[in-house]
């Protein structure tokens, strides 16, 4: 009796996988567009751009990089995510830090206005 897997079993793995984590970040992408949308001041917008915003871009590329195979295009996609997940964190600080500079104040809980400490 032969317990081998069907050889069509790693394929459909891959693929749904591969299909959960392009899901997943399309997800998201767009919850962190609504985010950017809702949200009361510049600083929790950048939040949630800045956040979704690389684990989003994580999770599509590592889905298309297991649709590649380990080729060429698999390591230019690596290069990618890794120029992201450097890049987009120190993007989302700098703005936060020149809002900061330039006088832009959170908003409160309590009153839904800008804070006056600082």
């Amino acid at each position: 009796m032969d317990l081998l897997l069907p050889p069509l079993f790693p394929d459909l793995l891959l693929d749904l996988l591969s299909m959960a984590l392009l899901i997943g970040g399309v997800f998201l992408g767009i919850s962190g567009a609504v985010g950017v949308i809702r949200f009361p001041d510049f600083y929790t917008r950048v939040h949630a751009a800045g956040v979704t915003d690389t684990l989003s871009a994580g999770m599509i590329l590592a889905g298309l990089m297991l649709q590649a195979g380990f080729t060429l295009v698999t390591v230019k996609l690596a290069f990618i995510l890794l120029f992201l997940w450097l890049t987009s964190p120190v993007a989302s600080h700098a703005l936060a830090r020149a809002a900061t500079h330039t006088g832009a104040k959170p908003v409160t809980a309590t009153s839904g206005e800008p804070s006056s400490s600082n």
